[in-house]
């Protein structure tokens, strides 16, 4: 009897022992599905799926995996050494927490908004499906993105949190995971172009067991947004920009290689600053602004300004630039929801295509009869 219990055993270990084997050098074969965005990669075997973050935050030094694996292999691949340290994600989720407003489309467009149970300054969203959601009480309000109330965060029991760091060193998140809740970095804010933003619908694609239609959504996006980027270069003009404004004595406006520079490289504008080195803001002073841009025939993004009284009254030295004069500044923030939060940085990271239309409407009206701007409107 003893000797065929220890049969048993050294069978079960071996078979354990096997199945280990087979999940941890299962050879990744999988066709390249993320074209744009660098901050992040997928990777996948008939087991499990790992979610690579590039750059979780500014600067970072190495990548954090995240492995995701559904019910039925998640004993078994949290048990692998191969994976040892690494955040296990039990998928596809069911309840979440995010802490960005540009979550929420990207949510909604895989039906999944009722999946979100808490959000921190939930007042800023202003999509109308989620915004019911909330009203409804089913979306817990959870204060202040870097400071969120963690004890009723881990009495709402999410699969996982969303969230987004400026470090290595977030004593929040870390508070968190000690509870067995996965905290995973969303870097789409730090992408370089627009498409790559958008392109992070397949981040929540894959959390969600959605891959497929996730696929199909930036597919759409992406063809429309070439489509418009081929419009533009039809145009018989070229017209000088000037973005950004003035904080205290620096004007910050966007740097070369941002994704805002990339907006107006595709609309085939003439952007002074387009060949500048960085992915966020130059930091000048007026004096070099106005001499590169006094003549540009259009203002675009000038801050929370509303008005060119505002704007003159904010800085008297606005109304020197050509663009000012012709009344001929556009901004994206007077869209609104209705607890106030700006369209535009909600919904328009998942929707770069309108915003490029938005902007070769401004840039190159004759190229689109017709169309009228969503976000981006004229200042009076």
């Amino acid at each position: 009897m003893k000797n065929y219990i220890y049969l048993l055993l050294i069978l079960s270990l071996f078979s354990c022992k096997k199945e280990k084997e087979k999940l941890t050098n299962n050879s990744i074969k999988v066709k390249k599905t993320i074209k744009h965005a660098t901050g992040f990669d997928i990777k996948k075997t008939k087991e499990y799926t790992v979610l690579i973050i590039k750059l979780p935050f500014p600067d970072a030094k190495k990548n954090i995996e995240y492995v995701l694996v559904n019910e039925k292999h998640y004993n078994k691949v949290s048990e692998i050494p191969a994976f040892a340290g690494m955040t296990i994600v039990k998928m596809p989720i069911k309840r979440i927490v995010t802490t960005s407003t540009t979550h929420i489309p990207m949510l909604e467009l895989l039906n999944e908004e009722t999946s979100l149970v808490g959000f921190p300054h939930a007042k800023y969203i202003s999509s109308p499906k989620t915004r019911a959601l909330i009203d409804n009480g089913k979306i817990t309000e959870l204060g202040k993105e870097q400071s969120m109330n963690t004890e009723i965060l881990i009495d709402l029991k999410p699969d996982a949190v969303i969230g987004f760091s400026l470090s290595s060193n977030n004593k929040m998140f870390a508070t968190i995971e000690k509870f067995g809740i996965p905290v995973i970095l969303n870097g789409d804010w730090l992408e370089k172009t627009p498409l790559g933003r958008a392109e992070w619908i397949k981040f929540f694609g894959v959390l969600y067991g959605k891959e497929e239609q996730a696929n199909k959504i930036f597919n759409n996006i992406e063809k429309e947004y070439n489509k418009v980027k081929d419009l533009a270069k039809n145009s018989k003009s070229k017209p000088k920009v000037l973005s950004g404004v003035m904080h205290k004595d620096k004007w910050n406006l966007p740097a070369g290689e941002s994704y805002v520079a990339q907006f107006l490289r595709d609309a085939n504008i003439n952007y002074p600053w387009q060949n500048t080195k960085g992915n966020g803001s130059l930091s000048l002073s007026f004096e070099s602004v106005f001499e590169k841009a006094s003549d540009a025939t259009i203002w675009i993004g000038p801050g929370y300004f509303d008005s060119l009284k505002q704007l003159e009254e904010a800085n008297q030295h606005y109304a020197k630039f050509n663009a000012f004069r012709n009344k001929k500044v556009y901004n994206f923030t007077k869209r609104k929801g209705k607890t106030g939060g700006v369209l535009y940085y909600e919904l328009a990271p998942i929707q770069p295509h309108i915003v490029l239309k938005d902007i070769i409407k401004v840039a190159h009206p004759e190229l689109l009869d017709g169309y009228i701007p969503f976000y981006l409107d004229v200042i009076d």
